[in-house]
């Protein structure tokens, strides 16, 4: 890994594989920024996929050291992917993460507040349809924005609506000497097949093929913003405050608007998109039957409970933990690690616990033979008859239990029990356990569009 000295300017990054449109931009960006007074940095990541990678990051250096000696203010920044891709997974889906990670990283270290990415025209349109022939919906379709942001980053591709040609004819007239990757020919990718042997027989057929495909990118992003604008109206009044998707109203939308409010209140929740079998199960069969759950794949749940769906990560192992210590006298957001969630401690004026007792807590599995007090003057009960007293949902019982000098101080999804509550007036601290999950978010969904 290496890293050039900096300068103060305003910089502007471009992701630099060294091949030929990235090389393009960069040149074209060096050219730029001389005149306007910025930094450029090239920010370029070994996949470690193939034995030239090693050879293309010597160039990369040796080109900018060559384009900084014209004057061009220019420095370079890699990093290689440290993992590989897990057995079964797409090595192009495991790269493309990866790359925009270690992007990011990169740029927001060197203080880019801009990356530019090199894809074109026709790069657009076998986005486009690529995601037809996996039968993709409007946000598939959307293909690739122009501009959008993502991980604290604005990100551009000011290319976009440029011909490949127009890109070739670049790197000639500047005599521009671009990476081969070996790996553009592999066509058990499936961009490489469509680009390879189906493309030249579509633009043979169609001369406009290209230009119709990228506009017919552009009219799904509108659809998709619209779809997205029309899930937030939805949504606004049916989610409840821990992500819940209220049933009864949902069941008043029109039967496209439920597909649609759904689809965009699981991208929210679980980060990903839901599956097609998921939403066709969903849509038929809530609340028919008595259904209360439904699997999502890797342990993931959608349960239906007390007229709400939610969606449940897989149940944290519990068995395999030893007892921990943390320290939670402070407000902020304390993770747990491998507990599968946080603790979130705010200052409040009753209802807490005294600063003092929370220094030193114990986290501890659920033993059995645990009591927990409800109320000051109430009788401490087992955990099952407290969780069943409070109707607390079985997936929203996992957790850590919290002790201090060995008495019981918290338990996930009752709260604090009664016996060590300040008294009122004193300082005191709120807990709240907080599970590994995306909180609702109606008032951002816009934001997935972007990504």
């Amino acid at each position: 890994m290496g890293a050039e000295p900096q300068v103060c300017q305003a910089c502007v990054a471009v992701a630099f594989s060294g091949g030929r449109d990235s090389l393009a931009l960069l040149h074209a960006t060096c050219r730029a920024a001389a005149m306007l007074g910025l930094q450029v940095v090239a920010l370029h990541v070994h996949h470690g996929l193939l034995p030239e990678a090693d050879g293309w990051v010597l160039r990369a250096q040796r080109l900018c050291v060559r384009w900084r000696a014209r004057g061009w203010p220019l420095r370079l920044r890699w990093t290689p992917l440290s993992d590989a891709p897990a057995p079964g997974e797409s090595v192009e889906a495991w790269a493309r993460t990866g790359r925009y990670a270690a992007l990011a990283r990169m740029a927001q270290e060197e203080d880019a507040g801009l990356v530019l990415l090199a894809q074109h025209r026709r790069d657009q349109a076998e986005t486009f349809l690529l995601q037809a022939l996996r039968g993709g919906g409007a946000a598939g379709l959307s293909a690739m924005p122009a501009v959008f942001d993502r991980m604290g980053l604005r990100w551009a591709r000011p290319w976009l609506a440029q011909p490949r040609e127009a890109i070739e004819a670049y790197v000639h007239r500047h005599r521009l000497r671009p990476v081969e990757d070996p790996s553009n020919l592999d066509v058990r990718m499936a961009r490489n097949r469509l680009r390879l042997q189906l493309w030249p027989a579509l633009q043979a057929a169609f001369s406009d093929a290209e230009t119709a495909l990228a506009s017919a990118a552009q009219h799904a992003q509108e659809a998709h913003t619209a779809l997205l604008e029309l899930a937030a109206l939805d949504l606004a009044t049916l989610v409840d405050d821990r992500g819940g998707l209220l049933v009864a109203g949902w069941r008043q939308l029109s039967s496209a608007r439920q597909a649609n409010a759904l689809r965009v209140w699981w991208l929210a929740q679980a980060g990903q998109g839901a599956s097609t079998a998921l939403l066709q199960r969903l849509l038929a069969e809530v609340p028919a039957h008595g259904a209360r759950r439904w699997p999502a794949g890797a342990g993931v749940w959608c349960v239906l409970y007390r007229g709400r769906l939610q969606h449940v990560l897989p149940r944290v192992q519990q068995f395999g933990h030893q007892a921990s210590t943390i320290d939670l006298s402070k407000p902020g957001r304390w993770p747990a690690p491998g507990w599968g969630g946080c603790f979130e401690v705010t200052d409040c004026c009753c209802g807490g616990v005294a600063p003092a007792l929370l220094q030193s807590l114990c986290m501890q599995v659920r033993a059995g033979g645990e009591r927990f007090q409800f109320e000051p003057r109430g009788v401490p009960r087992s955990l099952k008859k407290q969780y069943q007293s409070a109707k607390v949902p079985e997936h929203q019982r996992v957790g850590p239990l919290l002790w201090s000098a060995g008495r019981l101080l918290f338990v996930p999804g009752l709260g604090i029990d009664a016996r060590s509550l300040a008294a009122v007036g004193q300082p005191q601290l709120a807990l709240r356990w907080c599970p590994e999950r995306m909180s609702s978010a109606s008032t951002q969904i816009l934001s997935q569009r972007d990504s």
